[in-house]
């Protein structure tokens, strides 16, 4: 069997976590079964489908890694086809013109909740004589469901599901105005690029009934449906801006990486054993429909913040250094120059370990690449005071001369001072940290020197002088 995948969103908002991890379970079991994924966009809705929307989903998908097969297609451009599928259908006595007024219809909808039922249309237009058929209205045109018996669906997430045909009336599959809906177009769709298994979130389980039944009604093969338990906040209820419902560019503007949240979105119902760190191939490797779960999956920034936290120590000290000069540059106003370049890759190793988001690494980094005289903040200018500006002042000599600049070394020298003084090493450290970095916490000091280099040390201590 050809295992072929789609995400088809609608372009009418932006690519938040549900969909971003739809998409990649949709990628990751093509990839796994050594398939095709497809990117349809949904956009027969022209008033609410928009170009920034269809962006934001081709720009989130881009970040995120999950790359489609072949060219992006449009259900706008496919309307012939859904069309000529209806005319099949009413050809096939599946399908019948409907003539029924909007005055009508909400009679019905009315009468039927007076008599504690959902609304539904009670079909008076299914088999009724053509030649009735009004001469000022357009008319709607309906699938001709199944009355009795019932729709089964055997689904690869939440098991054998079926519900009584009477439940499910006789839906609209065009609209008066010409236009097929989604729920048909979405099968031609999906038929049309041979679409084997639909993978998507529960809130369309009530779908798939209507549209295995027009699989059936155009003699077509119903593709394997796996619906996936939605994602909540938190504390359960449903998702908050706060607690996950952003769109994904929202994360990379935040400082997440890809790599952190591909695996985020994959634990979010899927799991394999203990594993909580995966990294994209493994999960190619082990990915499988029996392993998502059918309880609902709680968004956790924490854990999130912690997962990016492992990706970010992993990461190799350039790829982070290209990650976060957007971020520097905002901040300094100009790009980075070659020296800033050279001590931030420097300083890496010591700066990676602390931080959760690129935001927080290149807030950290700062001092690196700030032009003097740096700020001082104000609970580190308290260590200058007295006796620790005076410190400064006799270290300057003895640091310039320094053999060979490098943390081993000017620890050595400074050591030697603080012993010749009497002094403990914080008494010196802290004046040096808070001349050399503006703050009163920093990765270790004689990192932070040799990163600095001497010439851009010794100046920054003479700053403290004038």
């Amino acid at each position: 069997m050809n295992i072929v995948t789609r995400f088809a969103p609608s372009p009418t908002g932006f690519l938040h976590i549900g969909g971003a991890r739809t998409a990649l379970f949709n990628w990751l079991f093509a990839k796994h079964h050594q398939g095709k994924f497809f990117l349809r966009i949904e956009d027969t809705d022209k008033k609410r489908s928009t170009k920034d929307a269809i962006d934001a989903i081709l720009d989130g998908l881009t970040w995120l890694g999950l790359n489609w097969d072949g060219e992006v297609v449009y259900q706008s451009k496919n309307f012939a086809r859904h069309s000529k599928m209806v005319l099949k259908l009413i050809k096939n006595g599946m399908a019948y013109r409907c003539y029924c007024t909007s005055d009508e219809l909400q009679k019905m909808r009315e009468k039927a909740r007076s008599d504690g039922l959902q609304p539904r249309y009670d079909g008076r237009w299914r088999d009724r004589d053509p030649s009735d058929a009004p001469a000022n209205i357009a008319p709607s045109i309906r699938f001709k469901a199944p009355r009795s018996g019932s729709t089964s669906i055997e689904d690869a997430v939440q098991g054998l599901v079926k519900v009584e045909n009477q439940q499910l009336d006789d839906m609209v599959i065009m609209r008066s105005d010409g236009t097929p809906t989604y729920t048909l177009s979405v099968v031609v769709d999906d038929h049309d690029m041979g679409v084997s298994h639909i993978i998507r979130g529960d809130d369309h389980l009530t779908n798939a009934f209507r549209q295995a039944q027009l699989y059936r009604a155009l003699d077509w093969q119903v593709p394997k449906f796996a619906h996936i338990p939605l994602i909540h906040g938190a504390d359960g209820s449903k998702m908050s801006k706060r607690d996950g419902s952003l769109g994904i560019e929202s994360y990379a503007d935040m400082g997440f990486i890809a790599s952190a949240m591909q695996n985020y979105l994959l634990r979010l119902g899927w799991s394999h054993g203990d594993e909580e760190v995966i990294d994209l191939a493994q999960a190619i490797k082990w990915f499988d429909l029996p392993d998502i779960g059918r309880a609902p999956s709680r968004f956790d920034i924490k854990k999130l913040e912690s997962l990016n936290a492992h990706y970010l120590r992993n990461l190799e000290d350039k790829k982070l250094l290209t990650l976060i000069e957007p971020f520097t540059a905002e901040q300094l106003g100009r790009k980075l120059k070659e020296e800033d370049r050279n001590r931030l890759l420097s300083a890496m190793d010591s700066l990676k370990p602390r931080v959760k988001t690129l935001i927080e690494l290149a807030d950290n980094s700062m001092f690196y690449v700030a032009q003097r005289p740096i700020t001082i903040g104000a609970k580190a200018a308290l260590s200058l005071e007295g006796v620790g500006r005076k410190h400064l002042s006799e270290l300057i000599g003895i640091l310039d001369g320094v053999a060979q600049w490098d943390s081993k070394n000017i620890e050595t020298l400074v050591k030697i001072y603080t012993d010749s003084h009497s002094v403990k090493l914080g008494a010196v450290a802290q004046p040096l940290r808070a001349a050399l970095t503006g703050s009163a916490v920093s990765p270790g000091i004689f990192e932070v020197m040799e990163s600095l280099g001497r010439e851009e040390t010794l100046a920054r201590l003479r700053d403290i002088e004038r």
